[in-house]
């Protein structure tokens, strides 16, 4: 049963994952299409918001329900806790709080309130990215992996990802 339980959880997990990786994009083109001229502002905005509310409402939200009830049933099949996995969770917990800043763009999006550019935006998406490398890693490597290690390791993943994204500034053409 353990091992069905487990494959249910990272099942959920990517799914989850696919929609904090594709909302923040959502997020940019509604962005984006709030600067355009009417009726293509009106027109992009509202098939944004569909794609948005069924995402988010449809995957993202079930997946990150899911994917906690199924840890936890892994945590208690699995009968103790070991300590890669304190540090892991505490990496899920900052990937719940990401959550809930998605959910807070999503609601003031759908109000038509548009607080960060598609810069920043563009941004914030990759912090799902951080996480995801992050939870892996020390999912995988375990006790193998060096404090260290891990962290310069992520330093540097976080550096390269900021220099691709401003790379993509300087080159990107509208």
């Amino acid at each position: 049963m353990f091992f069905y339980i487990k494959a249910l959880h990272i099942i959920f997990i990517v799914t989850w994952f696919a929609g904090m990786f594709y909302i923040p994009r959502l997020f940019i083109y509604n962005t984006e299409a709030n600067g355009k001229a009417e009726p293509e502002r009106s027109i992009l905005q509202k098939q944004l918001g569909i794609m948005s509310r069924r995402l988010w409402y449809g995957i993202t939200w079930p997946s990150a329900i899911l994917t906690a009830i199924l840890g936890t049933w892994t945590a208690i099949l699995y009968g103790f806790i070991p300590t890669w996995l304190w540090i892991k969770l505490g990496f899920v917990a900052a990937l719940f709080i990401y959550h809930g800043s998605l959910h807070k763009i999503f609601k003031d999006q759908s109000k038509g309130i548009f607080l960060y550019s598609s810069q920043q935006l563009r941004i914030w998406n990759e912090v799902a990215t951080v996480m995801l490398v992050a939870i892996v890693m020390l999912a995988t490597v375990k006790q193998s992996i060096s404090i260290v290690w891990g962290i310069t390791g992520l330093i540097l993943f976080i550096a390269l990802l900021m220099s691709a994204i401003r790379i993509y500034k300087i080159v990107r053409k509208d």
